[in-house]
């Protein structure tokens, strides 16, 4: 069954690729992008198909205009794809606040200012699929990457709890967690600066690797975009889908580590529970 979707940032990437999947697919889409002129190749092959649209996704007022092209044009939105976004490298110390609330404004702010734009259309139609990039930095906090993985982490809270809110109104929600895609993420999309000295171990190493891994990542963005398209088409879709091996590997091994660290220390975290005439002396930590 043919679908209208909204995708944000399909200027290149996992959005592009997303967006060419969806329109070869048969669907419909409200394309947006910064500069809807590097999408005139789409209008271009698909037609009536596509709609290209200026999104600036940190402005509500544009945010609403691009959802309200959708109705405009095609008369519902099925499917609405929160992709926009970027990431750069650099240390926390050395990144300004500035740098991290541009970051945090279009990763995180962003993907909420668009949702809510949707959200009074798919509550009024009664069903709407809401994809939520985020990343496995959104699992797991890289060195380097704090503005970003901030950013993540904050998408990865915001959507669970939206899943809980509109999942009972026929509104479903999944969370996608690429790992390495071959796009121009790690390349002309993203700052790397591999900063003083002392995080050389640390920041630089992981400057130096996003450097050297791009073109090598294991993804293939085309089959991330098939992939992301399936999940729209079921019934019951996950709320959390990880795409890549190299994300499936890490996300288990850091969920392994934390469940072990929980485990080592959970004598100590349910001891702070209040119990009625304890008195001093009774916590596990102290010396008996």
């Amino acid at each position: 069954m043919s679908q209208v979707w909204l995708i944000t940032g399909t200027s290149r990437g996992l959005g592009r690729a997303l967006a060419e999947a969806v329109l070869a697919g048969g669907h419909k889409l409200v394309a947006t992008a910064r500069d809807p002129s590097q999408l005139d190749d789409l209008r271009q092959r698909y037609g009536e198909n596509v709609v290209t649209v200026a999104l600036d996704v940190t402005d509500e007022q544009s945010a609403a205009s691009a959802v309200k092209t959708a109705v405009d044009r095609f008369g519902r939105l099925d499917v609405l794809a929160n992709n926009a976004g970027y990431g750069d490298v650099g240390s926390i110390e050395d990144t300004s606040i500035a740098d991290f609330r541009a970051q945090i404004e279009t990763n995180l702010f962003g993907t909420i200012i668009v949702t809510k734009a949707a959200l009074p259309l798919m509550r009024e139609q009664g069903f709407g699929h809401i994809i939520q990039f985020s990343s496995v930095g959104g699992r797991i906090g890289p060195a380097g990457r704090a503005p970003y993985a901030a950013a993540k982490w904050g998408v990865e809270g915001f959507s669970e709890v939206l899943s809980r809110e509109v999942g009972p109104l026929g509104i479903k929600v999944t969370i996608i967690e690429p790992g390495g895609f071959r796009t121009d993420f790690a390349g002309a999309s993203t700052s790397l600066r591999e900063g003083r000295p002392e995080y050389d171990d640390t920041v630089g190493k992981m400057a130096r690797y996003q450097r050297d891994y791009n073109g090598k990542q294991p993804g293939d963005p085309l089959k991330a975009a098939a992939a992301v398209i399936y999940a729209a088409s079921l019934a019951a879709p996950p709320l959390r889908l990880l795409l890549g091996s190299d994300a499936v590997r890490g996300v288990e091994q850091n969920d392994a580590a934390r469940a072990e660290a929980h485990r080592q220390w959970r004598d100590l975290s349910v001891s702070t529970d209040f119990e009625p005439g304890a008195g001093a002396g009774s916590f596990p930590w102290e010396a008996k």
